[in-house]
């Protein structure tokens, strides 16, 4: 944790991320974070960036130094888990067996890279059958992977999804009972404001809920959806940053871009999103 004044945010906290980078090299990634002042950067694991699936031993020294000669330090790890063939609650066995190997994988690369957190979702059932097997299925796959990270010094943080993602996590109420379910002191929260909005909640749900086991926060903005970057959308952003201040957040905010927009010009939503929380707690 690093906010220790109750009731301000820090520069500090903002996290760089690759999301929008993902036609472009990661070299020119990891440039332009440094170009912001950034000190911290979430990797979404996308290929050929940092794919669970195909990096090797070399690959993560690799990304280890890139990261260290820039100053840069990984502070979570976001594996794909919603566009690949990864599901931790498919009643496929072939599918939820390889996913989670998948996460175990993962975690063990969120070590190797001595990243704190790893990203984790509910993964989603048939829309077609009843929801409590492939409830029972995530609950039991996140407890695997949360306790296997445990092992190896990473914390996993779970996401709660939009219904377009996933007919499980989808409100503090879905997160509150899947952590009672999967039983494990190893998974926290991830509080994403887009998907928070599209449930029709708020950061003070959220903070009420969890209090300090919020530990990553992907700060978007959107129409409720989007995944857009602050001043692209509608929601009050404003007022989500100044509930996480008074709340004492003391995790980093990160960006979440979804929106094909940012494509062919993947800095600008991300300067965007830096300019503007900086200029909120400058104020």
């Amino acid at each position: 944790m690093i906010n220790q004044n109750p009731t301000r945010l820090s520069p500090s906290q903002l996290c760089g991320t690759n999301f929008s980078y993902y036609r472009f090299s990661f070299q020119r990634f990891l440039d332009d974070m440094v170009a912001l002042d950034l000190q911290t950067v979430e990797i979404w694991g996308v290929a050929p960036h940092l794919h669970v699936d195909h990096v090797t031993s070399a690959d993560l020294k690799r990304i280890k130094g890139q990261l260290s000669e820039r100053g840069l330090k990984l502070a979570c790890f976001t594996p794909e888990q919603i566009l690949y063939p990864i599901n931790i609650a498919s009643a496929e066995d072939w599918l939820r067996d390889r996913s989670i190997v998948f996460f175990r994988r993962a975690a063990e690369i969120a070590s190797e890279l001595e990243c704190p957190h790893l990203f984790l979702t509910s993964g989603s059932g048939y829309q077609d059958h009843p929801r409590e097997p492939a409830w029972l299925r995530s609950a039991d796959a996140l407890r695997g992977i949360a306790d296997h990270a445990a092992s190896l010094g990473v914390t996993g943080v779970l996401e709660a999804l939009q219904p377009r993602e996933s007919n499980l996590v989808l409100s503090v109420a879905d997160l509150i009972r899947m952590r009672a379910d999967a039983g494990t002191p190893n998974l926290k929260i991830a509080l994403d404001t887009v998907a928070m909005a599209v449930a029709g909640e708020g950061v003070t749900d959220y903070t009420a809920a969890f209090g300090g086991d919020i530990r990553h926060v992907h700060f978007i903005d959107g129409d409720p959806a989007g995944h857009m970057a602050w001043g692209d959308g509608n929601l009050p952003m404003e007022t989500y940053l100044n509930d996480l201040a008074a709340a004492g957040y003391g995790g980093r905010l990160s960006f979440e871009f979804s929106a094909s927009r940012y494509a062919l010009d993947p800095l600008t939503p991300v300067r965007q999103c830096v300019d503007r929380i900086r200029s909120a707690l400058a104020a």
